[in-house]
């Protein structure tokens, strides 16, 4: 059991890492910082409840069962955290969030001031290392400990499906999915959790045995309602970064035939290769470089191989924003060509401005570069001649065999 224990705090715990990979911009972040020390509360209250912890703890400490107080002062503080990580995601006017900030620290505080003192004064000298809430079920002051904790969780939980049922209908999108994922982790948590715990509690004091409740029920529900929770916490807030890099990434990819034809004419330092190097740095880097290479290469625009390729392609059926590109990429492949050759710039060369260039972000560069690497099909010009897209240059039609 301890193992599994473990292994759901490594995973929990883990989850913190991905928020907090940049400390100082984390620590000036309410909202980051909540959930990261959610987060890790939530992990600490696994390693607590492990029973290879409460053992650890009682022979370190000397004191039978002094795993128990700990455990569910650390619930507590995981209770709290949670509320304090709503009120902050939650927002509104400064003053109003530290307000109910410090409340939910205050009552929460004075929980766990309260757990401490109940066993203290409770008569506990036998350890229980997995059913201490059903075995001192009865015992004074233990009983009163038990209830008051499982009373703070639940209270947290509560509010917490409350804020999420009400705030779900306000928003939509990644943050709606998040709240489901958290009311759905604290719903479970309320069900599988709490509800056996009281009904395992409750049996006691009725004098039947329904430990098995508590002790071998209770725990897996706990945890995969905790993983559920973290998750609806984080998916908001790395899922869109995680798919701005996966975008970037396939950017980064699709402007490689464009890449290609002007990396030899561009001045621009070079985009950075390196692997560990973030996708959307690299794809800044590209871009730069390519527009510094598509800047180098306009005195080359023959505006002859544009028209041409245009015309063919609108005859073919293609709609004037395809046949624009189209055109664009057959001149400016033709450019390319003409400048490492070393040539001349045409006579009817002049000012033009690229599609490409008239858009901000790389949408552009990308549909240009998609127009070099698959040039639209049937796009012939006047005579027969086949433009390619690629080579910008102008291929005659075979001549019929004849017999």
């Amino acid at each position: 059991m301890s193992l599994v224990v473990y292994l759901a705090a490594l995973v929990f715990g883990m989850t913190s890492v991905l928020l907090f990979r940049r400390p100082r911009t984390a620590m000036r972040n309410p909202l980051t910082l909540s959930t990261c020390v959610a987060i890790v509360l939530g992990a600490l209250v696994f390693v607590c409840a492990a029973p290879a912890t409460l053992s650890a703890v009682n022979e370190l400490t000397g004191v039978p069962n002094f795993g128990a107080p700990l455990t569910y002062g650390m619930l507590s503080a995981y209770s709290c955290a949670v509320l304090v990580l709503l009120i902050n995601w939650r927002g509104g006017p400064r003053e109003l969030v530290r307000r109910m900030v410090l409340r939910s620290m205050a009552a929460y505080g004075l929980l766990v001031v309260a757990i401490v003192v109940l066993f203290a004064l409770a008569d506990a000298d036998t350890e229980r290392l997995t059913d201490l809430d059903t075995y001192y079920a009865g015992t004074p002051f233990m009983r009163e400990m038990i209830l008051l904790y499982l009373l703070g969780h639940s209270a947290a939980m509560l509010v917490m499906c409350a804020v999420c049922v009400k705030w779900g209908r306000e928003v939509g999108g990644l943050l709606r999915t998040g709240l489901r994922l958290i009311m759905l982790g604290a719903l479970l948590d309320v069900v599988g959790f709490q509800l056996t715990k009281y009904a395992a509690v409750v049996a006691r004091w009725s004098g039947h045995d329904l430990d098995f409740l508590s002790t071998t029920v209770a725990p897996p529900m706990a945890s995969l309602a905790a993983l559920l929770c973290s998750a609806g916490f984080l998916l908001p807030r790395l899922l869109p970064p995680v798919l701005a890099h996966w975008r970037g990434l396939g950017d980064y990819r699709r402007l490689d035939p464009l890449w290609t034809l002007v990396s030899s004419v561009s001045t621009a330092p070079k985009p950075p290769t390196a692997w560990w190097q973030p996708p959307q740095a690299r794809l800044q880097w590209r871009e730069v470089s390519i527009h510094d290479g598509l800047l180098a290469l306009a005195p080359y625009f023959d505006h002859r191989v544009r028209e041409r390729v245009r015309d063919a392609a609108l005859r073919a059926g293609r709609t004037p924003h395809e046949a624009r590109l189209a055109a664009e990429a057959a001149m400016l492949a033709d450019a390319a060509r003409r400048a490492d050759a070393h040539e001349e710039p045409p006579e009817t060369s002049a000012t033009y401005r690229l599609h490409a260039t008239e858009v901000s972000g790389p949408s552009g560069l990308v549909e240009l570069a998609q127009a070099l690497h698959r040039p639209p099909a049937g796009t012939e010009a006047p005579g027969g001649a086949v433009p390619s897209a690629v080579t910008g240059t102008m291929t005659e039609p075979e001549e019929p065999h004849v017999a």
